[in-house]
């Protein structure tokens, strides 16, 4: 049955069929554990664009069950215990090469991190962050709250880089914040706060979110604007061309000549 899917690894959008895709199951016959009878499932898609031609595989435990010969079975309605993608290793989107590599790796290393340590991944996102705004907003100072506060002036007074909304900025400091968690402790080290798996998928997607607004919509407009120079420049050439070009004089036998 053919179903779409995205691929993880170019982000292109296709219909998946039986051709690129394969699953199987496995039953484990062991004595009846706590959570009940298991089993696994995995899958595997082969991304159909000729550039790509990745595979993503991903693996399920599932519910199992036992008829009365001992066969094991899964029922009709799969309930799932836990779920894992093996490959690729993380929710990352793909980013484009203009991103600075420092930032594109702390990106992807917090989607790897995110499952199992939510507070790693909050102080990853933090370091992207900081990192967005030394780069593309051109702003260094001694801590990352002093570096939000000049971007914040900058915005109020219309001289921050297109793409930088004041809602932007709050965003930023929201996980400055929380990122805190994960990169200090706090002054009573029995109190403990955490920050779960969703939370910092919400903070990853912010930064996909900036990608998107700030450097690839930079890179649309400057490459929009230059494609329009071109034109331009095309254009007026177009013109000398024309006007260099000698007028043309019927000659008395019907024909023309050139001056």
């Amino acid at each position: 049955m053919a179903f779409n899917w995205t691929c993880p690894y170019c982000n292109r959008p296709q219909t998946v069929t039986q051709q690129n895709h394969s699953s199987g199951d496995f039953h484990f016959y062991t004595s009846k554990p706590d959570i009940g009878f298991i089993g696994l499932s995995a899958t595997a898609i082969v991304c159909s664009n000729p550039d790509c031609l990745k595979v993503q595989v991903s693996a399920f435990i599932l519910k199992a069950d036992r008829n009365h010969s001992g066969n094991a079975f899964f029922p009709q309605k799969r309930e799932i215990i836990k779920s894992k993608r093996l490959l690729p290793e993380s929710n990352a989107k793909p980013q484009p090469n203009y991103i600075p590599e420092a930032i594109r790796e702390d990106y992807i290393e917090a989607c790897r991190i995110c499952d199992l340590s939510p507070k790693a991944a909050a102080t990853l996102a933090r370091r992207c962050l900081q990192g967005m705004i030394r780069d593309f907003c051109g702003i260094r100072k001694d801590r990352l709250v002093e570096e939000i506060r000049e971007l914040k002036k900058r915005v109020d007074e219309e001289r921050a880089p297109k793409g930088v909304s004041d809602d932007s900025v709050e965003a930023i400091d929201a996980v400055r914040k929380i990122g805190n968690i994960g990169a200090h402790m706090e002054k009573d080290i029995n109190l403990i706060i955490e920050v779960d798996q969703e939370e910092a998928r919400i903070l990853i997607e912010l930064i996909e979110d900036l990608f998107d607004e700030w450097y690839v919509a930079r890179e649309k407009r400057t490459a929009r604007f230059s494609r329009i120079m071109e034109i331009s420049d095309d254009k007026e050439k177009q013109k000398l061309l024309t006007r260099e070009e000698p007028p043309h004089i019927e000659s008395e036998d019907g024909g023309s000549e050139t001056n």
